[in-house]
């Protein structure tokens, strides 16, 4: 189910999911019950005592959403980025670079937040928005895990699209394992990470040439991965009767 886990921080977690845990998106073709089904299996398998992952509606942009308590029944948002100081949160990908952030907050609760970085969006910036997001709301020290996405040995590209990405960020220049034009989307996110001062305590590998990973490349007809965040559940408060 999980590609890679990890407990970051006391009582925060970071994961990416695998092919194993199944299609996550409702956007994809696929039955929208067995779509809440897996997602009900993973909240549960995080142990998110009756919590649920906030999921967004990506569009490749480079808006950031702020998520408070959640509202049963409310829309997801419509953004490419999301922070929290309470909610699970998750972004879905199938190639494009899933970044999971956590931001340190002195004497208080971390600053979660999630990051769809696609090709357009690595350009727009919204790495960058998604840490200034999070230092908005007090985060003092911001650390960063990169997901599988495609490398940049695997994405080509046409010679004028790599020019125009690469001149918004250049670490995303390069050339494919053929020598043809390529993006390297998870360089240029690492750089613009390092730019803001953002530690990336983790970086994974290519979805298109990990078969246990749903990747937009090889099958165009595929599902979505996610990149999650979460805390602890709070313990169960007892109350005591008189004896």
């Amino acid at each position: 189910m999980f590609s890679w886990r990890a407990e970051v921080r006391p009582g925060v977690w970071v994961a990416f999911t695998d092919a194993g845990a199944g299609n996550l998106a409702l956007h994809v073709g696929d039955d929208p019950a067995a779509v809440r089904r897996r997602r009900a299996e993973l909240e549960a398998a995080a142990g998110l005592g009756g919590r649920s992952f906030q999921y967004m509606n990506q569009v490749h942009g480079s808006d950031v959403a702020i998520v408070g308590p959640a509202n049963p029944g409310a829309a997801s948002p419509t953004a490419d980025a999301m922070v929290s100081l309470t909610e699970p949160l998750a972004v879905m990908v199938a190639d494009c670079v899933p970044v999971v952030l956590v931001g340190d907050v002195p004497e208080g609760a971390p600053v979660l937040g999630v990051v769809h970085a696609g090709r357009p969006g690595v350009a727009a910036g919204v790495v960058p928005a998604a840490v200034a997001s999070l230092r908005g709301l007090g985060a003092d020290r911001v650390s960063a895990w990169i997901g599988p996405s495609i490398c940049g040995r695997c994405y080509e590209v046409p010679e004028d699209l790599r020019a125009d990405v690469a001149a918004a960020v250049p670490a995303t220049w390069c050339s494919t394992s053929a020598g043809t034009p390529g993006l390297d989307l998870p360089a240029g996110v690492r750089s613009q990470l390092e730019a803001e001062g953002v530690a990336v305590e983790h970086s994974a590998g290519c979805t298109l040439e990990d078969e246990t990973l749903f990747s937009y490349r090889r099958n165009s007809r595929t599902g979505r991965f996610a990149g999650l965040v979460w805390t602890d559940a709070a313990p169960e408060k007892t109350v005591h009767g008189h004896e």
